[in-house]
């Protein structure tokens, strides 16, 4: 991380576009807004379920990376029990 916050009162990784391992298997992918007591707050955010996904996370991603991140939620909290591994986006494989 760059050290330099986006929106000063926040923290580091507020309004940049990361990737969340859930550990459910589950990938989220949209922008941070915070994380608290309940868990992490994201925005505009797709979600890969690998149950019901035709396509593995790494293609999923490639996609998303492509065409832009088709959000299907337009806000969620990811509860700290399932947030795993945070990457930002353009990190991502």
């Amino acid at each position: 991380m760059s050290g330099h916050v986006f929106h000063p009162g926040h923290d580091e990784l507020h309004g940049v576009t990361v990737v969340i391992n859930g550990v459910s298997g589950r990938t989220y992918l949209g922008r941070w807004h915070e994380r608290g007591a309940r868990g992490v707050t994201m925005k505009d955010v797709a979600i890969h379920d690998p149950v019901s996904s035709p396509l593995a996370v790494a293609a999923w991603l490639a996609n998303q990376e492509k065409f832009g991140v088709a959000a299907s939620e337009k806000m969620i909290i990811i509860p700290n029990e399932e947030a795993g591994a945070i990457r930002l986006f353009s990190d991502a494989p």
